[in-house]
């Protein structure tokens, strides 16, 4: 066994066998022995994708970092590695914690010299990635990384509606997916879900009535009962009605789900798609933006037994899907001018450059211009796609 491959089947080893809180302490270790190490610091994204938060035992040591404006950060935004020079001859390689496209932060070490880090980059760069892995599945017996990302406390209802999600982002070959819920720690009623097989992804975008705990709640179960009918085998349209009598079985009618569902053929790139409420969808195709026009169907769980009809439609290597709440397009400016889609419009155009996983916070952060920056008086959802197809 070589050299490279001893060093790294060595800290792949520490972190696989590693208590889960203790991830950080066996990265530490087997980076000092086998790469010089001067220091090594994991820092995780917070949950509105503002800063990184240091992970460290409380009380915390070290301070965030800006997402935007920093060493680390421009790691993040970029998913490169970044290199910086520091006094006395060390230098600093900031390496994204990354799994399967979902970004979860940044692992910073400090090494003794330009020559050793260039030559050791990539392998370093594996051992983020192997690290990101062990930190996903961590999370199961431990909540040190869940605190590690917040910045602020999480309400009740935006705790339960983090929960559902499958991740932030995630990228294959033939698709790049991003979202953002806003405002991150008080979320509630707003949800997205995505799952993949060899030849098949399924994406759901929801918008929960009402407000707080109440909001989670029917997020929930309309999500859930998605999931098991998902699983069971169903088409979207059996999907959809399954949620739909799940939500009025309880509800009776009291309390409705909105959701917009797609399922895209991996291999040709058709849609199969059911309208079921208000999330929209928009496409950027050849430098245009259009809203895609589905007829409109009940919501989950507005009356008994609805019956949902399947639309059909194609999307094209280069194409941008952007899907938005009413909580963005219908946010009201300080003279009562709502967003709607010619801002919209624009803002995807403004961010469409961006990766798939940084474009939905871009576009919020133009939503928070248009409303003035006063509180929001709903939350907002934005999902964003790339499709290269095969």
């Amino acid at each position: 066994m070589n050299t490279i491959t001893s060093r790294f089947v060595a800290a792949e080893r520490a972190l696989r066998t590693a208590a889960p809180h203790q991830l950080l302490d066996a990265v530490r270790r087997v980076l000092a022995d086998q790469y010089a190490a001067d220091s090594v610091e994991l820092f995780l994204a917070d949950y509105g994708l503002t800063v990184l938060q240091p992970v460290s035992v409380l009380p915390h040591t070290l301070k965030p970092v800006s997402v935007h404006s920093s060493p680390a950060g421009r790691a993040f935004g970029a998913q490169e590695p970044y290199v910086e020079a520091l006094s006395g001859g060390l230098v600093r390689a900031h390496l994204p914690v990354t799994v399967r496209g979902d970004r979860l932060g940044v692992l910073t070490v400090t090494l003794p010299g330009a020559e050793h880090a260039e030559g050791r980059l990539d392998e370093l760069a594996e051992i983020a990635q192997v690290l990101a892995h062990e930190v996903v599945v961590a999370e199961r017996d431990t909540d040190l990384y869940l605190q590690a990302r917040r910045r602020d406390r999480l309400t009740l209802a935006a705790e339960m509606q983090w929960q559902l999600l499958p991740g932030r982002s995630c990228a294959r070959p033939e698709y790049e997916l991003g979202a953002q819920l806003e405002p991150a720690y008080a979320i509630f009623g707003d949800n997205f879900d995505w799952s993949a097989s060899a030849d098949r992804l399924s994406l759901y975008v929801t918008n929960g009535m009402g407000e707080g705990i109440e909001a989670s709640l029917l997020t929930a179960l309309a999500i859930n009962a998605l999931r098991n009918a998902r699983r069971a085998g169903l088409s979207i349209d059996d999907q959809a009605a399954l949620a739909d009598q799940a939500v009025y079985a309880h509800y009776r009618g009291r309390c409705y789900l909105s959701a917009l569902m797609l399922d895209f053929d991996l291999a040709t790139g058709r849609v199969r798609a059911v309208d079921a409420g208000s999330p929209q969808m928009l496409r950027l195709r050849g430098g245009a933006v259009e809203r895609m026009p589905f007829d409109a169907q009940l919501p989950l769980g507005m009356f008994e037994e609805t019956d949902y009809v399947i639309q059909e439609f194609r999307v094209e290597p280069g194409d941008r899907l952007v899907f938005v709440s009413d909580g963005v397009y219908d946010v009201a400016s300080p003279g009562g001018e709502a967003y709607g889609d010619a801002a919209l419009g624009r803002a995807i155009q403004a961010t469409r450059l961006l990766p798939a996983a940084e474009a939905p916070r871009a576009l919020l952060r133009e939503l928070t211009g248009h409303r003035g920056g006063s509180t929001p008086d709903d939350d907002a959802l934005v999902v964003c796609l790339d499709w290269r197809g095969r």
